[in-house]
């Protein structure tokens, strides 16, 4: 569910032409460089060692959308094969009332 929220966020952030580097963190306002995999959010380098995220899984940004995108991607496909399998099924059941 994080990985799909974060991507969400991630593609409205695109759709509007703002990289999430560029964004800046509110607190610190340093750019968001860092992705926790834990809390599934955007972090500048100093939340990156703050006590809230220092024992967290994080990666870069650009290293974070690779793994996401192929998670996405493998979902999606998933989900078109039970979308055909479910049309096949529509489409023998129609079949039969005929």
């Amino acid at each position: 569910e994080r990985v799909l929220e974060a991507a969400k966020k991630l593609r409205l952030k695109v759709a509007r032409g703002q990289a999430v580097e560029e964004e800046g963190c509110e607190k610190h306002r340093e750019p968001l460089k860092v992705f926790c995999k834990d809390d599934g959010t955007f972090i500048c380098a100093v939340c990156r060692e703050s006590r809230s995220h220092r024992a967290h899984v994080a990666l870069p940004v650009s290293d974070a959308l690779r793994e996401y995108k192929g998670q996405i991607q493998a979902h999606l496909q998933v989900l078109k094969e039970e979308r055909d399998q479910l049309l096949e099924f529509r489409e023998v059941e129609m079949r039969r009332s005929w």
